[in-house]
């Protein structure tokens, strides 16, 4: 289970005030979803995982809730979810609410990455890049604040291309400069209904995402060259940043952007 698998320091070190909430994560069947769902489970926070391959979700909800059995985890149930549509993001929040009565996090982690030249992208690839990572985004907030408490917390997952552009990734960089700025827009009018949104900027991070960086020496030597740190990410040096804006330790933190990319959007 190499791409689940919850490498964490035990639940009661790191944020113990995590423990007994409720979380809904998309796109959480793999990569770094399925990261985050581990981590929470681990400190004891109860999550619905919700993707568009249901079969791949369920099989991931079972694999953390095998390896982290004995840890006093929280619990994991998967369940579909296709980010495009508002009532799909309303049947995962009543499941969360039937299954656990409460709902106090909400991570907009369900994302495409289409790779295409401004000449040559479609306009089907277009519209599939803006619905799911944009529109995706908006429907799940809305859907988080309708059932939310003061102090619950939203997530989303921007880029390090909202700011810094690569050939190739227009309809991408788009979209994520888009979430950026929706998750400013959030914050200031959630922050009436005591919810705090924030998110969180991934440059090169070693995933099922960035497979193509890994094979090709090209492409690795070109991203090693613009990472100040000189070294892709891991995984783990995301799930950081979500714990502690989920937590109680950023409770007066809203509308900001943590970039997790070694310093590459200086370059």
């Amino acid at each position: 289970m190499s791409d689940t698998r919850a490498r964490h320091e035990p639940m009661t070190a790191v944020y113990p005030d995590l423990e007994g909430k409720v979380a809904v994560v998309t796109g959480a069947a793999r990569g770094m979803g399925a990261r985050f769902t581990a981590a929470l489970a681990a400190r004891g926070v109860h999550v619905v995982g919700a993707d568009i391959n249901e079969e791949q979700m369920l099989t991931t909800a079972r694999e953390i809730a095998a390896e982290l059995k004995g840890e006093k985890p929280g619990e994991v149930i998967g369940t579909r979810i296709d980010v495009t549509k508002p009532e799909d993001h309303e049947a995962v929040a009543q499941l969360a609410l039937e299954r656990f009565g409460r709902l106090d996090f909400w991570v907009n982690n369900a994302g495409i990455f289409p790779f295409a030249l401004a000449g040559e992208i479609t306009p089907e690839q277009i519209e599939a890049t803006l619905k799911v990572n944009v529109e995706g985004v908006l429907y799940g907030a809305q859907t988080a604040a309708r059932h939310m408490e003061p102090g619950s917390a939203i997530v989303n997952m921007s880029s390090v291309s909202a700011v810094r552009v690569r050939r190739g990734r227009g309809a991408y960089c788009t979209s994520k400069a888009a979430v950026a700025h929706l998750t400013e827009s959030l914050a200031v009018e959630l922050g009436d209904q005591g919810i705090r949104v924030n998110s969180i900027a991934p440059g090169y991070i070693d995933t099922e995402m960035t497979r193509w960086v890994k094979e090709d020496p090209a492409a690795l030597r070109h991203a090693l060259d613009v990472v100040p740190l000189h070294r892709l990410g891991s995984p783990e040096e995301v799930v950081g940043p979500l714990l502690f804006l989920l937590s109680d330790s950023a409770r007066y933190v809203t509308g900001h952007s943590i970039a997790v990319d070694g310093g590459s959007r200086h370059v």
